[in-house]
């Protein structure tokens, strides 16, 4: 009984985030495929450890954080062949996530041009809406270190984005006083909480 209220437990959890979880890695790393994996990666570490992680103050922020590394060292091994496969027109593309306007296409590939940590930062900021003070919880940096990320960020984004091009020269952390860009949906999460119930490590899901 101990086990099945567990992983009942564990079942709502991922309900209740695999989405927001998929849709911060796809922003970050700009591939749905590429942010399924590295979701499911990050949820099945949960899942084994599962006892610990639900008495965390944020298991959703653990699993996050888990899966940008997962999806940051998966990154770098195969940073040619992912390449060449967006190249193709194989990888991101707007047909395997609903509602991809002109506008958000932009704002992916312009984030894709700027270095991930900064990329990280704008995307929990801009699209999680988290405080400068708990992005700098969850990454592990100084409040100082989140500001000049999304300073810098915001900066390197202006030629490409005209929302924080009129933010340039905003203090450093400050929040942009225009509305924020307008960023990709979030794919659905049903083909991975398919994925999790045919390996049997989500109840119900």
């Amino acid at each position: 009984m101990a086990e099945e209220a567990e992983s009942i437990d564990f079942a709502g959890f991922y309900t209740a985030t695999a989405t927001r979880v998929v849709g911060y890695l796809y922003v970050v790393l700009g591939s749905v495929a590429e942010a399924e994996d590295a979701a499911q990666e990050a949820y099945t570490r949960a899942w084994l450890r599962w006892n610990k992680v639900r008495g965390y103050e944020d298991p959703e922020a653990w699993v996050r954080t888990v899966g940008f590394r997962v999806a940051m060292s998966s990154w770098r091994k195969t940073r040619n062949r992912l390449s060449a496969h967006r190249t193709s027109g194989a990888g991101a593309s707007g047909a395997h996530v609903p509602e991809m306007s002109p506008d958000r296409l932009v704002v992916v590939e312009a984030l894709r041009r700027i270095p991930a940590e900064q990329r990280r930062a704008l995307v929990l900021f801009h699209l999680l809406g988290l405080t400068i003070a708990e992005i700098a919880e969850e990454i592990g940096a100084p409040v100082g270190t989140v500001k000049a990320r999304l300073s810098r960020g915001r900066k390197a984004l202006a030629p490409y984005v005209s929302e924080f091009a009129d933010d340039e020269d905003a203090p450093p952390g400050a929040a942009s006083s225009s509305p924020p860009p307008s960023l990709p949906s979030f794919p659905s999460s049903g083909d991975s909480a398919a994925r999790f119930a045919k390996k049997g490590m989500v109840s119900g899901a």
